[in-house]
């Protein structure tokens, strides 16, 4: 599988979730269950994308992120984190793609944990759904 192929499957998913976190507003922000807010998913969402750029893809993590506050800052961090990962997975060859990587979560390539951040984003995506269907009932 090329970069080509892998870029085009993450841009669709990721430009879905941008367009959904774009569409809140600020005072959704807030809104949680549990521990977790949607401030605080879409942090940890850009936070992951930074870590597995590093971790799998050879792309040092930034020494300090963003501490993003608001809604524009936050879209802020998503986009660059965003940017950081597809720069990442441009560098790689088509070997590196199926090259097994040791990581603090085990042993993975860099196409299977492309993978997991898809579904990562996915699940994030469906509980800030959830959160935002609470507020309304």
């Amino acid at each position: 599988m090329s970069d080509e192929t892998v870029l085009a499957i993450w841009n669709a998913l990721r430009e879905r979730f941008t367009k959904m976190a774009a569409g809140l507003a600020e005072e959704d922000l807030d809104l949680g269950m549990g521990q977790s807010s949607i401030r605080s998913l879409l942090y940890h969402t850009a936070e992951v994308e930074y870590m597995f750029a590093d971790w799998y893809l050879e792309k040092m993590m930034p020494a300090e992120l963003s501490k993003a506050k608001n809604l524009p800052e936050l879209l802020d961090l998503l986009a660059a984190s965003d940017e950081n990962l597809k720069q990442a997975m441009e560098e790689l060859t088509i070997e590196q793609w199926q090259t097994p990587v040791e990581t603090k979560m085990g042993v993975s390539t860099p196409l299977e944990a492309i993978g997991r951040l898809m579904y990562h984003a996915g699940i994030h995506a469906g509980q800030i759904a959830l959160m935002k269907n609470q507020r309304k009932e």
